[in-house]
């Protein structure tokens, strides 16, 4: 099969033909039809994940795809679904996955960063009983793949742990594909949201998608903007980048007893953020992290995109050729882009 892949950190990617994988008794191999490019896979190529241990490496985590041959063990999956699935795939049976908490598994398995990924033709996805989710119908493939990272991790941020509810002022600093899910969802919920980013492009298609206000943080004092447009502060606010900049605005953006919920990655020295503490204690705060959504939450999500409050095919900006996707995966940095690219062409 063709690949794209990486020999060392910070290296080129390139376009290579490797062994087809094989299942896992409890797993399946999925021809993959569509993929994200995600800011999750530029951390893991610049080096930032530790659980990339080993090089060469195939990135790539969210993901739509066909079942196209099926472990001995599995018993919900006999081939030819349309599928796709959570970027952490969990065992179902630690304390965690007992308790519904599939996302933060002690065991976890994550393809693209644990195991190669599916910037790939094939991928080998093991724990398939437990962890694949049937595609329905009207979704197309390209869409799908958008919903497996960004949208699917903005759904729990937004509905399971900020609880976001109508009438309420949500803030959401970054508009990259993370916080664009996150400011439809919490739009369709009800809620009175504020985009912040850097970019006008970007705050314009923001407010394309559902934010009532927008704020450029190149122009405007975030914390003060946020406070006198909510008059008081948010009710929820969420850090879709992942920064010490962001991270603080947002906490220090909240009303009183206000819910801050931390999305975007912070790596490296970054991960010791300073914290606004005196308001958290002096306000009451709340500070959540969030980290993907699990498999049985899907058909939650569906049934929004069903009812037509969801729209996630909006989200998608390009779909792109593996070639491209190995030239893009180095520019993520920039932060150019407009909404999700989806790589949806593996052959030559």
């Amino acid at each position: 099969m063709r690949a794209a892949l990486y020999q060392n950190f910070k290296g080129p990617l390139t376009i290579e033909n490797v062994p087809d994988p094989v299942p896992d008794v409890d797993g399946v191999v999925l021809e993959v039809r569509a993929t994200g490019l995600c800011r999750s896979d530029w951390h893991g190529w610049m080096g930032n994940d530790p659980d990339i241990k080993k090089l060469p490496h195939v990135p790539g985590h969210e993901m739509t795809g066909v079942v196209a041959a099926v472990g001995k063990g599995v018993t919900r999956w006999k081939g030819g679904e349309r599928v796709t699935l959570p970027f952490v795939l969990a065992c179902g049976k630690c304390d965690q996955c007992l308790s519904g908490n599939h996302q933060i598994c002690d065991d976890q398995f994550q393809p693209g960063f644990t195991h190669w990924g599916s910037f790939a033709q094939y991928v080998a996805i093991p724990r398939a009983d437990v962890n694949l989710v049937a595609l329905p119908d009207e979704l197309d493939f390209v869409t799908g793949a958008s919903l497996g990272c960004r949208f699917a991790t903005s759904f729990r941020a937004v509905v399971d742990v900020a609880k976001v509810s109508g009438g309420q002022w949500v803030a959401v600093h970054g508009c990259g594909g993370v916080g664009l899910s996150a400011i439809m969802l919490a739009s369709a919920l009800g809620a009175n949201v504020i985009a912040i980013d850097i970019t006008a492009e970007k705050l314009d298609f923001a407010r394309s998608v559902g934010a009532a206000e927008v704020v450029n943080a190149n122009e405007a004092d975030v914390v003060g903007a946020v406070t006198e447009i909510t008059r008081g502060g948010a009710h929820v606010s969420i850090d879709a980048l992942g920064s010490p900049i962001t991270s603080f605005n947002s906490i220090a953006c909240l009303r009183k007893r206000g819910r801050h919920v931390q999305i975007g990655l912070m790596v490296g020295d970054q991960g010791q953020a300073k914290i606004p503490m005196s308001k958290v204690i002096a306000k009451e705060l709340e500070i959540h992290g969030s980290h993907g959504m699990q498999a049985f939450r899907y058909p939650a999500l569906f049934g929004m995109i069903r009812s037509g409050k969801l729209h996630p095919e909006k989200l998608v900006g390009r779909a792109i050729n593996l070639e491209q996707a190995a030239q893009e995966l180095a520019r993520m940095e920039s932060f150019a882009s407009v909404g999700v690219t989806v790589i949806n062409e593996f052959k030559k």
